[in-house]
């Protein structure tokens, strides 16, 4: 089993360390500076351009984070990063931009964004950066089409599952995933506990970390039923918090 130590041994900066975008945006070179500067794991999110580049955008559409109508894979790389981010400095930048500049200080952790229809490439993409890059990195996505390719177009690379909920239906379907190969899964801090986790942490030994952590009860439950969180909008020490 593939040592994974480093998931968990530091909180993880949602979207990086960002202000709650007052003038330092989320998923901006900015935000990635400040956390690795902290020593905080970094987590992102990646979608495809039109000219299937990966970069670093949250949403599929560009109005709340660039005030531009129309979508990311509607966009050239070069057309997104002339966008701005919340009206600051900050361009939307490539997942590239930001492996430079992270350049193995702090753990990675890519969310892969699925478009139906226009995401083909995305986990060989940026699996193949990743394959490149010196530093610590792990994917991961809510997208089962893009997780049971993980194996297949990233080879090597730490693959993880992004989940939620409580209800049946979804907890099945969740361990389903079970299946291909992944290697960790992040889940709802609010979901916990629940059978699922529960069985890959205990029974696989499989780390979890959590999302989206942004008060102590969230940090509380983080620390009873997994291992690390991915925090926004607080400072958290860099210690686990027992």
């Amino acid at each position: 089993m593939t040592d994974l130590s480093w998931l968990t041994a530091r909180p993880v900066a949602h979207r990086g360390f960002h202000d709650m975008n007052k003038t330092r945006w989320e998923n901006t070179l900015s935000a990635f500076a400040a956390a690795a500067e902290r020593g905080y794991a970094i987590e992102c999110d990646v979608h495809l351009s039109s000219d299937r580049v990966p970069v670093i955008f949250h949403d599929g559409d560009l109005k709340r984070l660039t005030g531009r109508d129309g979508f990311v894979w509607q966009r050239t790389a070069a057309e997104l990063a002339s966008f701005k981010v919340g009206g600051t400095a900050d361009h939307v930048p490539t997942l590239q931009e930001a492996l430079d500049l992270i350049d193995g200080r702090v753990p990675l952790v890519v969310e892969l964004k699925g478009v139906p229809g226009y995401d083909e490439g995305l986990v060989a993409s940026v699996g193949k950066m990743l394959k490149r890059y010196k530093g610590k990195a792990a994917i991961m996505s809510f997208d089962h089409w893009l997780v049971r390719d993980f194996p297949k177009d990233a080879p090597g690379i730490p693959g993880g599952l992004t989940a939620y909920g409580r209800d049946v239906k979804l907890i099945e379907a969740h361990f389903s995933m079970l299946a291909h190969d992944i290697a960790f899964t992040s889940y709802a801090a609010g979901d916990l506990p629940n059978r699922f986790v529960s069985f890959v942490r205990e029974k696989l030994k499989m780390p979890v970390i959590t999302w989206t952590v942004h008060d102590q009860p969230a940090v509380d439950l983080t620390f009873r039923y997994a291992d690390q969180m991915t925090f926004e909008g607080f400072e958290p020490d860099l210690v686990k918090v027992a």
